[in-house]
Order: C-alpha cells, then structure tokens, then sequence
C-alpha cells in the first residue's frame, strides 16, 4: 500500500500523520514545530512511505529547508487552503461524541484538544486527489 508522511507545519506546533492511497490514516500526532523534521524524517523510513508531503502556507518555508537537508527525503508541496477547516469535519466524523456533547448538534461540537494531525491527513488525501509540486 503507497504512504506518504503528511505535514501540517505551524509556527508553535505541526501535525503530522501517516496518510495511505486508500486515504486511511496509520499515524497521527501532533509536535513541537522544532521536533517534526526528525519525527518526518523516521515515520519515512518505519512507513516506507514514497514522499513527505508538507502544506504550501504558515511555517513551510523553515520546515521544507530542513527536510530538503536530508537529501534522501522525497519533498512535495500540496495546497494547504482552508485544511483546518476540512481536518475539523474529518476530527468530527471520525472522533464519536461522548457524554453531554452527544446531544449537541455536530455544528457545535468542538475537538478536545488541536487538530494539526487532522489538517496533516487532509493534506496526505490532497497528495493521493492531485499532483503536488516540488518546493522550488
């Protein structure tokens, strides 16, 4: 089964999740920003994963430099537009509610906690959807 490495890249914290073609999710959670390179750069290799697909927008820029260090890192860019927004439904539709928050509305749920990991699996999804492109 192809696997990508997905990265949500932030200024304080990155999300980061393991996204097969089927658009599955093996692995997600959610680092420092200074920790997600070296985290990336391992889920890779334990994955076999054929690249690291990294968000084109907040905090790209440091994080696709230091991932490009590594010169055995396949690095694609995805469009990372309103992912947050996709990575909440995602959270929504596959995190069931519990306890008084079964009663609200989904509209008005909330996650417990962020969501990058989510935004990082929509962003695998977009990779498998349509072509990236390669930093430049």
């Amino acid at each position: 089964m192809r696997r990508v490495v997905a990265v949500d890249p932030g200024r304080q914290k990155t999300g980061i999740a393991v996204v097969r073609a089927d658009g599955g999710c093996d692995h997600r959670q959610v680092v420092p920003t200074a920790e997600a390179p070296v985290l990336a750069r391992r889920l890779l290799a334990e994955h076999q994963a054929e690249a690291v697909v990294v968000g084109d927008r907040t905090g790209s820029s440091p994080m696709v430099q230091e991932l490009l260090a590594e010169p055995a890192v396949a690095l694609v860019l995805v469009d990372e537009h309103r992912s947050t927004e996709e990575g909440r439904r995602l959270y929504l539709d596959t995190v069931p509610a519990r306890g008084w928050s079964r009663l609200l509305p989904r509209g008005l749920r909330a996650p417990s906690g962020p969501i990058d990991d989510y935004a990082a699996w929509v962003l695998g999804r977009r990779y498998f959807d349509g072509p990236g492109r390669l930093p430049s």
